[in-house]
């Protein structure tokens, strides 16, 4: 998976923002202003996601290029290099889990906001 196709895949997602808090090599993508991956540009590429904790434990075992998020919070993130070794398919599924978990996590309010956002 190349950068490009993990940037389009989060912005295409309804409230997503991205932006460049820390330093230029490290967008930011967040939902509702809540972030829920990180991309590092800086070699090797790699993201961070949200994840189950029990699914991010299973993950880190099954993969090598999966292992505890990168300056997160190890419980609930999952750093992922993105080395080809894990196909596209699995890495948009996480990154979907991630985004969701976000949302489920949002106030009612916030919800109401992102459900009235017409993309």
């Amino acid at each position: 998976m190349d950068i490009e196709k993990v940037r389009n895949w989060c912005l295409k997602k309804k409230g997503v923002t991205e932006s460049l808090p820390f330093d230029e090599d490290t967008p930011v993508y967040k939902v509702m202003g809540k972030m829920f991956l990180l991309l590092n540009l800086i070699p090797p590429v790699s993201i961070n996601i949200k994840c189950y904790p029990e699914l991010a434990v299973e993950l880190r075992e099954r993969y090598d290029a999966v292992s505890p998020g990168y300056h997160m919070n190890k419980i609930h993130w999952n750093t992922v290099t993105l080395d080809g070794s894990v196909p596209d398919k699995f890495v948009y599924d996480w990154i979907d889990l991630s985004y969701n978990l976000v949302i489920s996590s949002l106030t009612k309010g916030e919800k109401e906001k992102l459900a009235a956002i017409s993309r």
